[in-house]
């Protein structure tokens, strides 16, 4: 008898020690696995600019940080639902840790379970099972958002529901893992009440045939954990070879990102004698920490969801754009370093040799006039890219190959895409650094903008109107108001300094109803007694729209010539009607010898401030119902989204309606990045898109702060209003009408 139980113990205990010895190697292959997947993608993102990813720490504004980017979900968030169903996921996972430990500690140690005190050990059991039910509720919701009600912005496939059968998997192997084990009697001891989901499902398998402490519930068990184990340790594997690997990516890139404002654009060292190009024309000329973004990425759609290129119809999609980066970075890098990037390589090898439709593939269908949506352009970039038959990986063209020139030609930079994205990528400066390679190395630029460019270098303004009539305005003004603005040349000869420069930028300039703002600032500012002057002459264009387009070297000269210009009057304080203007001098300006001690503010912002000093007395009503479009420039590059609303606050008579994308959200108007002096090609135009919008809440009058925004409104007005009973007005239009009771 004591031969035969010594036999027996000898016996499990051998099968304790191989079974340890096979997940010890298990458990190392996988890891190795990992941590291979991982370098190697490391050494592609090394190919890039090298970057010291320090200087990219920033503070950001209270509520918008790293721990409320990553703990918080705030950007998550903005979508209730989907933020919620992520939350689930993500502590669900960091509890559900501590549960795989305890079931492998069962697994090798017999059944034995972690040694805690029953109630603590109670509760731990019943938090680890109520987690894994709402896991599973979560997978099961995402599931059916992306299959039943077929959210646009989500891809559907075999690869974007293969992680929603690793979770599902891992889930359910846990909770049978739990119930076998209480049939086999190892979690007996443990009360039916902590065991909410494995206790009743411990009784269905009972129905089934599956007896107390029998010898297949034993086997059950062994079977569920093996399963678990080799789920989870697959689903690591799978992670850095997947766009999950935004799990390990995105916390390092939130925590990177840079520390610039998002209205400024990196310069380019044009004196670089070494430098073989300019902007980005290969994969590895993006910076390493650009590179790092397109590991970010989560697929979620979110910025091609509020992008107003894809949503009006056109070839741009900002997640495509990044995920056809990501995938021709891992390609070349592959080849670069001789590396597969796939692990296991035989399992895997075939997807790199999956077929690639090239973005021009898909058919961008005719919109009309309020019909937008994502659909045509999801459908169009689909299949992703093709490579030409017979070319390498590093022989493939990023722009002709990768992505079209129609793409990046798209883009408005309203940046919208970049507010939204929840793991902090940047997607305007790396289409504006392939715009600088194209125009710079290669000459190529639509015929619009070129002439624009032309305009510009020729004549200073985008029209290729005379520079000597950039000061007509200043008569103008004064038969129209009666108030003599005088330049600060005529300020000096008199030996004396206005304390303020008027920026009238080259739409105040040389556009009839962008003047007609220009002179209600001037009324205004005069009104208030603020001492200010122009440059008149001396003015040139700001070089926002060079910048945007792509010619760096334009834009340069400008900004130095405006610099002295400004050095020689000893300007401390500008103020100017136009967003553009305003976000380059005050953000990139500084990067080319404009003093940190200049002040610049948009006239919103003086103009608040001048009604809260009580300065200006907006005292007569103005009955409107008023709708506000937010700039771009203004809001999402400077964050100024008050100045306007409190100055329609102070306006007795308006009542404001805020359109449903308003503020962050707001939608662009279509005339960023150089888009004002360029024909879109396909869709819908953008700004009759966000007119439809703007006329969703019967306003009467559609408010802006941008002369370009207003141009588009306007435009969009005459095309969608019917019998100009809704109108387009600056902000400081209607102060001036309150004010001076016109």
């Amino acid at each position: 008898m004591g031969a035969s139980l010594w036999s027996w113990w000898a016996s499990a205990q051998t099968m304790l020690w191989l079974k340890g010895f096979l997940f010890a190697a298990v458990v190392l292959f996988a890891v190795w696995m990992f941590v291979e997947a991982v370098r190697r993608r490391w050494s592609y993102i090394r190919l890039g600019m090298p970057v010291r990813f320090i200087r990219f720490r920033r503070t950001k504004p209270k509520g918008t940080g790293f721990a409320s980017q990553v703990l918080g979900h705030r950007r998550l968030l903005g979508d209730v639902r989907s933020g919620l169903m992520h939350l689930v996921y993500f502590y669900g996972f960091i509890v559900l840790q501590f549960g795989a430990l305890d079931l492998i500690w069962k697994g090798l140690g017999g059944g034995a379970p972690l040694p805690l005190p029953l109630p603590a050990y109670g509760w731990f059991s019943w938090s680890q099972e109520l987690t894994a039910l709402l896991v599973l509720l979560a997978v099961l919701y995402g599931a059916y958002r992306r299959y039943v009600e077929k959210l646009p912005r989500l891809k559907r496939g075999w690869k974007p529901s293969l992680v929603m059968w690793f979770i599902g998997s891992l889930m359910l192997t846990v909770l049978f893992s739990l119930a076998f084990e209480r049939l086999a009697g190892h979690g007996a001891s443990i009360p039916s009440s902590y065991a909410p989901v494995s206790g009743p499902l411990a009784e269905l398998l009972q129905l089934v045939g599956f007896a107390n402490e029998s010898v297949y519930a034993a086997a059950g068990f062994e079977l569920f954990w093996w399963l678990h184990l080799l789920v989870l340790l697959s689903f690591l594997v799978y992670v850095p070879q997947s766009k999950h690997f935004h799990l390990l990516t995105a916390p390092v890139n939130l925590w990177f990102r840079r520390s610039e404002s998002p209205g400024r654009l990196a310069p380019l060292d044009l004196e670089n004698e070494d430098a073989e190009t300019f902007g980005v024309g290969k994969v590895e000329h993006f910076t390493q920490k650009q590179l790092l973004d397109l590991y970010a990425c989560v697929e979620c759609g979110r910025c091609t969801n509020v992008c107003p290129a894809s949503s009006t119809g056109k070839m741009l999609s900002p997640m495509h754009l990044i995920v056809k980066l990501r995938d021709h970075l891992t390609e070349k890098g592959a080849a670069v370093t001789s590396t597969s990037p796939w692990l296991p390589a035989g399992l895997w090898a075939s997807r790199s040799a999956e077929p690639k439709a090239h973005a021009t593939g898909g058919v961008i269908p005719s919109w009309h006039s309020g019909d937008t949506g994502i659909a045509a352009t999801m459908a169009a970039q689909a299949e992703g890219w093709t490579v030409r038959a017979g070319l390498k990986p590093e022989e493939v063209e990023l722009v002709g190959d990768v992505l079209t020139e129609e793409e990046l030609w798209s883009c408005t930079t309203c940046r919208n895409c970049e507010e939204q994205c929840p793991v902090g990528n940047e997607h305007v400066d790396k289409i504006i650094d392939m715009r600088r390679h194209l125009v710079l190395m290669e000459g190529k630029l639509p015929g619009d903008g070129q002439r624009a460019l032309q305009n510009i270098e020729r004549q200073s303004n985008p029209w290729g109107l005379p520079r000597a009539e950039r000061a007509a305005w200043i008569t103008e003004c004064e038969s129209r108001t009666g108030i003599r603005v005088q330049t600060l040349q005529e300020l000096k000869l008199q030996g004396r300094k206005a304390d303020t420069l008027l920026w009238a930028g080259s739409m105040g300039s040389y556009d009839t109803r962008s003047r007609r703002v220009l002179y209600d600032v001037v009324r205004l500012l005069d009104r208030a007694g603020v001492s200010f002057g122009v440059l008149g002459l001396e003015e040139k264009s700001s070089g926002d729209t060079a910048r945007r387009i792509g010619n760096e070297l334009l834009f340069q000269e400008l900004c130095r010539d405006n610099i002295a210009t400004l050095d020689k009057y000893g300007v401390t304080h500008i103020v100017t009607p136009c967003p553009h203007t305003y976000n380059t001098l005050k953000n990139e300006y500084p990067d080319f010898g404009l003093p940190s001690s200049v002040k610049v503010e948009h006239h919103t912002e003086l103009l608040a401030d001048l009604l809260q000093a009580g300065r200006l007395l907006p005292e007569h009503e103005v009955e409107e119902r008023v709708t506000v479009h937010d700039s771009c420039y203004l809001g999402r590059y400077n964050d100024t989204y008050e100045a306007p609303r409190s100055m329609l606050r102070a306006i007795p008579g308006v009542v404001i309606e805020e359109m449903e994308r308003s503020r962050e959200n707001g939608m662009c108007c279509g005339a960023g990045g150089g888009m004002m002096w360029m024909e879109e090609q396909s869709g819908t135009r953008v700004n009759y898109a966000r007119t439809a919008q703007a006329l969703e809440v019967r306003p009467s009058v559609v408010s802006s702060a941008c002369p370009y925004c207003l141009t588009m409104m306007e435009d969009g007005l005459k095309s969608l209003a019917e019998g100009g009973k809704v109108v387009a007005r600056d902000v400081a239009e209607l102060l001036a009408q309150s004010v001076f009771g016109e």
